[in-house]
């Protein structure tokens, strides 16, 4: 055991920080009847055009079944529509429908401003040195988390 008290180990910082931005988009989203998830693929489909349940489970770092509930929901909203792929018949694209375009967008504003907010925060050198941080720290998570895996 070492000397550091626990509240001064990064993964604690790392968590509280985590937390608390979990908690502010879920409040924002919230308002929009969407939750962190639902709008991570609103999302991922604004970017990328249509995609499988598969890609976007990946994408957003769930499981395929948690993803399918998710995809259901979002189509029973309106939000997303899915069609057979092309390529593979009982693969289902997901694209957003026109309404769930209005509705990332509204909800986008509003998300965004936390972003601004912590960027302004920072001075740029001070923003370029928390961004390679976080991807450092980032690398390192990954690593011990597929070291641990492959025991």
């Amino acid at each position: 055991m070492t000397d550091v008290p626990v509240e001064e180990y990064l993964c604690t910082r790392i968590r509280q920080a985590e937390q608390a931005l979990m908690a502010h988009h879920e409040a924002v989203l919230r308002g929009y009847g969407l939750t962190m998830i639902q709008y991570t693929v609103l999302l991922a489909l604004s970017r990328q055009g249509g995609m499988s349940g598969a890609q976007l489970a990946r994408s957003c770092g769930v499981t395929q079944q948690t993803m399918a509930s998710v995809l259901t929901n979002l189509a029973a909203k309106n939000l997303i529509h899915r069609e057979a792929s092309a390529v593979h018949a009982k693969v289902q694209i997901a694209t957003l429908t026109d309404q769930g375009r209005s509705l990332l967008d509204r909800a986008y504003q509003e998300v965004i401003v936390l972003e601004r907010a912590l960027t302004d925060t920072f001075s740029p050198t001070e923003h370029a040195s928390l961004c390679t941080l976080l991807e450092r720290a980032t690398t390192v998570l990954v690593d011990q988390t597929a070291s641990i895996r492959s025991r």
